[in-house]
């Protein structure tokens, strides 16, 4: 099989169609690779609930083990849960996963020990060429002793870990009603929870990668329907909703409604700067101006980063950040060896919703200062010109700032805008914010009115 690399190695990982894309043979490539890079006498190896995913870890694996790497198979888990293990064991780590994409995707997060990011410029460019290389001249024969593959259970010890973090011993008795989308909340939500005064409401717990009841990508609306209806039938206190991986979480107050990601990442900066008072919390340019401003509050220091979790990372080791937030419910904790962790965010709202008497919606009010659009995607023939006819649009307007970090970003006293192409797709991406509901209505008509109008 002759695969197009370029077409499944992305900015930060592997990801395609199984087996058009990719197959057992490339994997086996890639975790050749990945040893030869890295270095590694030894590595991590885990997995989601994807019908493909058994077959391309024992290739990858065994691709490891020829090039003379220990193997340990720690079996489904979340994504967290295997950048637990490899900052526990102090080992590099593969993540078999597709995250939230359809059925027939799988693909592959890599990390360095101690669950440093593999990105473009930190070992990825470097396996894709490797692969190539031997695609092209033939993979080298194996090394004359081969590594060992071996079996480990890491998820007690990652649940343990988890509710070391935060204080749970106070909350009182909550409702939760948890969608796991059958992705691999179902299998860590009952053993991270066990023990907690918690009565859980289950919906989808059951490991299925063909998503028969929606698509585990709780950032689209239509996805979080059966939650909220769940929700207000139940009664219950909160709801909490994770994708097909299990890294990102996503909840719901006591009515049904969403709670910005953005306000769950103020939330949990107060309670981290709590525990390290004048901490440095990073924070993506799309997350709402409510989260540099609680911060600041806290008496933390905010910093400002392009979206994309190895930007968050490398601010986080750069600062010595506490916690970093980004809008797409991905949620960063130094405590976690900088890694990402939509289970301990979700710990966290437990904790301060159980740790008062107010509802959920009147907790986080405090952190829902401003009205957001949520992101608005546009197919556009030419990216670049439909930028610049928005650049030219607001350039000359007094009052307005424009900057171009990661995209085009355009802020006046009341609003803000930030208008970024997509990496992959032939898509601009729009998000909004203003301090009322008109003023943002109008501005997201406008951005969309010459966004959407080809020259």
């Amino acid at each position: 099989m002759s695969v197009d690399l370029s077409r499944i190695v992305k900015a930060y990982d592997v990801r395609g169609v199984v087996p058009e894309e990719w197959d057992e043979p490339l994997a086996r490539l890639l975790g050749a690779a990945f040893a030869e890079v890295t270095g590694a006498s030894a590595l991590i190896v885990g997995h989601d609930m994807r019908p493909s995913s058994p077959g391309l870890v024992d290739a990858f694996a065994r691709g490891a083990a020829a090039r003379g790497a220990d193997v340990t198979l720690i079996g489904l888990c979340s994504t967290d849960q295997l950048y637990y293990a490899s900052g526990a064991l102090g080992l590099p780590g593969a993540m078999f996963t597709a995250s939230h994409n359809p059925a027939q995707y799988n693909g592959i997060k890599m990390c360095r020990a101690g669950a440093a990011p593999v990105g473009q410029d930190t070992g990825l460019s470097e396996i894709r060429a490797l692969v190539e290389e031997w695609q092209r001249d033939g993979a080298p024969a194996d090394v004359p002793v081969p590594g060992t593959l071996r079996t480990r259970d890491t998820l007690a010890d990652y649940a343990r870990h988890l509710k070391s973090l935060v204080d749970l011993t106070a909350i009182r008795p909550l409702k939760v009603v948890v969608d796991a989308g059958n992705g691999m909340g179902g299998h860590t939500v009952p053993t991270v929870f066990d023990g907690l005064p918690l009565t859980l409401v289950p919906m989808y717990f059951e490991l299925d990668g063909t998503f028969p009841n929606h698509e585990a990508n709780p950032l689209d609306p239509a996805n979080l329907v059966d939650l909220q209806r769940r929700v207000r039938e139940e009664g219950a206190d909160l709801g909490l909703a994770f994708d097909g991986d299990a890294d990102r979480c996503f909840v719901v107050d006591q009515n049904g409604d969403p709670v910005s990601p953005s306000a769950i990442t103020a939330l949990v900066a107060a309670r981290e700067l709590a525990k390290h008072p004048g901490g440095t919390v990073i924070h993506n340019l799309i997350t709402s101006w409510s989260v540099p401003e609680v911060v600041r509050e806290h008496g933390g220091t905010p910093v400002r980063t392009r979206v994309g979790h190895s930007f968050i990372k490398e601010e986080m080791a750069r600062t010595g950040a506490i916690f970093g937030g980004e809008h797409s419910a991905h949620y960063y904790f130094r405590d976690f060896w900088n890694a990402d962790t939509g289970m301990l965010a979700a710990l966290h709202v437990l904790a301060a919703l159980g740790g008062q008497d107010q509802p959920l919606s009147s907790l986080v009010a405090e952190y829902a200062r401003y009205t957001g659009s949520g992101e608005i995607n546009s197919t556009v023939a030419d990216q670049g010109a439909r930028t610049a006819a928005v650049r030219e649009a607001f350039a000359a307007r007094d009052g307005v700032t424009l900057d171009e970090m990661d995209g085009l970003t355009v802020s006046a006293a009341d609003w803000w805008f930030n208008l970024r192409p997509s990496n992959t797709e032939p898509l601009l991406r729009l998000n909004v914010e203003a301090r009322d509901e008109l003023t943002m209505a109008g501005l997201r008509d406008e951005v969309l009115a010459l966004v959407r109008t080809e020259a």
